[in-house]
């Protein structure tokens, strides 16, 4: 794993209208063309990408490319979060 820069401007993928903790994905962009991604519940575990892999993703859905991944959960009752794994 890439070492975390400590001065990352972390910005979280949350609707406006959003209250509580969480969890959301938060990401931060950095130097030499990285990503960092992480987890509000679970900050010191974080992924990275390049720049290019992560503009494919939002292209992919964007395009409805991982919507069957969702499909039915709108009929679905929230369910609680997910308890961290150690």
């Amino acid at each position: 794993m890439a070492e975390v820069p400590p001065n990352l401007d972390w910005v979280r993928a949350a609707p406006d209208d959003a209250t509580g903790p969480g969890p959301w994905i938060e990401l931060a962009f950095g130097d030499n063309d990285l990503v960092y991604i992480r987890e509000t519940s679970d900050p010191e575990n974080v992924v990275t990408t390049t720049q290019k892999k992560w503009d494919a993703f939002v292209l992919g859905v964007q395009a409805g490319e991982f919507d069957h991944f969702v499909e039915g959960l709108e009929d679905e009752e929230p369910s609680a979060p997910a308890e961290p794994r150690s």
